[in-house]
């Protein structure tokens, strides 16, 4: 068709197709940058959801709604006289919070930042649950630095074994907390950030 053509017609369709060649070429290369831009954000979104998600459970496992699984110990308290009242409880909680627990359960009751601990007629009531003897922490934590601390002079063991209580720590590669807290929706706080 183009060899009857004059040579302006020619020339003319030539700069056409140089014209539409250098269209698609920018188009490519626009293509291919906004690829690259949606690839960037797509990893950069697929990495702040799993940020979010490990945040999200290392807040559950404080918070006590999700299980937890690690390395920690057992300790077991024999209470035969009933002699063991809520504060020695609530001094070892405070002294394996101190050496580095990151979760515990007592009796299958899950200890939160907000638990606490009341004598209950003979027992021990835990955020409301009354539990009895023996009484058994599972606590998830470095090893090497719970036990000592309860076995320090002076503290959690010692004191315990003076009200004629038996305690026996146990270590362990894998401890699991499964008992589980309700989240609960604050009344009044709301978030600060829009």
């Amino acid at each position: 068709a183009l060899r009857g053509a004059r040579q302006e017609d020619l020339v003319r369709i030539l700069d056409e197709l140089d014209d539409r060649t250098q269209r698609l070429e920018d188009e490519k290369q626009g293509l291919e940058k906004q690829r690259q831009e949606l690839q960037s954000s797509s990893d950069q979104a697929a990495e702040a959801r799993r940020q979010t998600a490990e945040k999200e459970r290392q807040l559950g496992v404080l918070a006590g709604t999700v299980a937890a699984t690690g390395p920690g110990i057992t300790m077991t308290v024999q209470d035969t006289k009933g002699a063991v009242e809520s504060d020695m409880l609530l001094d070892a909680i405070q002294e394996l919070r101190a050496a580095g627990a990151e979760a515990i359960q007592v009796n299958g009751v899950r200890v939160v930042a907000n638990t606490y601990l009341a004598d209950s007629g003979g027992s021990v009531a835990v955020d409301g649950n009354k539990i009895n003897a023996p009484y058994r922490f599972k606590v998830i934590g470095k090893p090497q630095d719970l036990e000592p601390a309860l076995n320090i002079p002076g503290g959690v063991v010692q004191s315990l074994e003076k009200e004629q209580a038996t305690v026996s720590v146990e270590r362990s590669d894998k401890i699991v907390v499964d008992a589980l807290r309700q989240a609960k929706q604050p009344d009044y706080a709301r978030s600060s950030s829009r």
